[in-house]
Formats: C-alpha cells, sequence, structure tokens
C-alpha cells in the first residue's frame, strides 16, 4: 500500500513540475551563412504572439547593434567613442549592478542617443520566477535608470542568458516593454580570453545578413578594437546601422512612408 502511494506521489510531481521543462527556452537560432537570416524554427511563432524581435524581418540591409552590459571591464567608452565617431547608434542592455555602478556612463550614453534596454535588476533568470518577482525586478532597473536622466524611454528588454517563456514575454508586453532577442552572436563575454581584435571582425563578418540585431558584450577587448573596421567595412558592403526605434517604425508605418521619414530627416 505505501510503495502504491509513494509511486504515485512521484508520479504526480513529474506531472505537476513538467510544464516548466517543456516550456521554458533558451534563446538559440540555426546559422545559415552566405547572408542569410538565420531559422529560429518555433520560435517565431512565439515571437509574432508576443510582438517580439530577433531580426529585421523586411530583408532591408540595415544592422542593428546592441550590447549586453553587466559589468565594466573598461572598454565602453572606447565603443562610445568609436559610435560617436562614425555616427552609429546603438542600445546597451543594461544590468542593475551596472547603472549602480556606472552612472556616468549610462548618462553619456543616453545624451549621446543611444537606447537603454532593460536587461534585468538582478540578472535573473525569467523563466524561473513569479510574475511579482518579475515586475518587481524589471520595473526597478527601469526606475534607476530613469532617475539617471529624464531623457532615458526604457522600452525594449533583453532575458538574461535569453532564457524565457511564454509567459515571461506576456508579462513584459503586459508593462509596455518589446523583447528584443539577437540573430548573430558569439562567445564575447568571458573576460581575460581575449584573441585579437581580427577573431571578433571575422565573427561578425561571417555572420553577417541583412537585418541581423547583432549581440556584443562590452567587457571584450576584441569588441572594442574591432568596432570601427566592422562599421568601415558592413558600409562599404552597402548595409547601414539603424536604431531599435528604425525597426519598430518599420514595423507600424508602410515602407514608402519610412523611406520618407528617413530622407525628411537627414
Amino acid at each position: 500500500m505505501y510503495k502504491r502511494v509513494s509511486i504515485l506521489c512521484i508520479a504526480l510531481f513529474f506531472l505537476l513540475i513538467q510544464p516548466f521543462e517543456l516550456y521554458g527556452y533558451g534563446w538559440g537560432f540555426n546559422k545559415k551563412g552566405n547572408h542569410q537570416q538565420p531559422d529560429i524554427g518555433v520560435y517565431q511563432e512565439i515571437l509574432d504572439q508576443y510582438n517580439s524581435y530577433y531580426v529585421d524581418p523586411t530583408g532591408d540591409k540595415d544592422i542593428y547593434l546592441t550590447f549586453d552590459n553587466g559589468y565594466e571591464a573598461g572598454f565602453t567608452e572606447q565603443i562610445l567613442d568609436v559610435l560617436k565617431e562614425k555616427q552609429v547608434p546603438a542600445t546597451f542592455f543594461l544590468t542593475g549592478h551596472y547603472v549602480d555602478d556606472q552612472p556616468q556612463l549610462v548618462k553619456r550614453m543616453v545624451n549621446e542617443g543611444h537606447i537603454i534596454g532593460n536587461h534585468s535588476n538582478g540578472h535573473k533568470d525569467f523563466t524561473s520566477i513569479s510574475k511579482e518577482t518579475f515586475v518587481n525586478d524589471v520595473e526597478s532597473l527601469t526606475e534607476k535608470v530613469e532617475a539617471l536622466s529624464d531623457k532615458a524611454v526604457v522600452q525594449y528588454i533583453r532575458p538574461p542568458s535569453g532564457k524565457f517563456d511564454e509567459e515571461s514575454l506576456q508579462w513584459a508586453q503586459e508593462l509596455g516593454y518589446t523583447h528584443v532577442f539577437w540573430s548573430l552572436a558569439f562567445v564575447d563575454w568571458n573576460e581575460g580570453t581575449d584573441k585579437g581584435w581580427k577573431h571578433a571582425y571575422e565573427e561578425v563578418m561571417q555572420q553577417i545578413h541583412p537585418g541581423a540585431i547583432i549581440l556584443m558584450h562590452t567587457v571584450s577587448q576584441d569588441n572594442a578594437d574591432a568596432l570601427a573596421y566592422l562599421i568601415d567595412d558592413l558600409r562599404e558592403e552597402g548595409y547601414q546601422f539603424k536604431s531599435l526605434d528604425d525597426l519598430m517604425l518599420k514595423q507600424l508605418l508602410p515602407k514608402e512612408m519610412v523611406e520618407w521619414t528617413n530622407v525628411s530627416s537627414s
């Protein structure tokens, strides 16, 4: 009798935890190369349902630079200098630690026209927390950024380590955020394992495709040193660097009106 009850309890336990195992995801994609956008399979339907993005779907030769900042390793100023010199917009997804530790750099990002994104105040796993914890964590990060600058508008969110589920996508949408993943990335977050700027350069150039949302980390000297070369050479190939706000505008307006808006503002 006791053995049967134990077996039933174990079976019930696995049934209860099964949904969490089934519906928690780690971001990933199949690279295609040859300037083609990567394939994300079943993720596309999920992203479409919750107004989330990983790429510019229009096929235009536009590129979106994004940087994840969990802590400062001394290279963000160099990156900002390059972006300013080349007149390229970027989005910096920040954690609470970064905002607390580097308020002047955050202010500089905003003042120079870059977008600040929400990367979770505590760099939490969005698939393992309650809605209340999610809301408190995300909103506290936004409040920190907005307290530093009244110019800052935090409307894009990126889950730490790319971990998400349909609940976290829905919660973010309810709060007015847009999830932004990425279509181009490489291992660049391990501080002290630099391989030289050509490594970062080649990683990007080998994976580049129209509409790429590029994820880079500012803790890499390789990235900082490669950035100017990447910008110049990608422009030579006919790519343009746009902001995530430009991407959202494309989704709302007909292509002809977006082109007219770009001409009028130039």
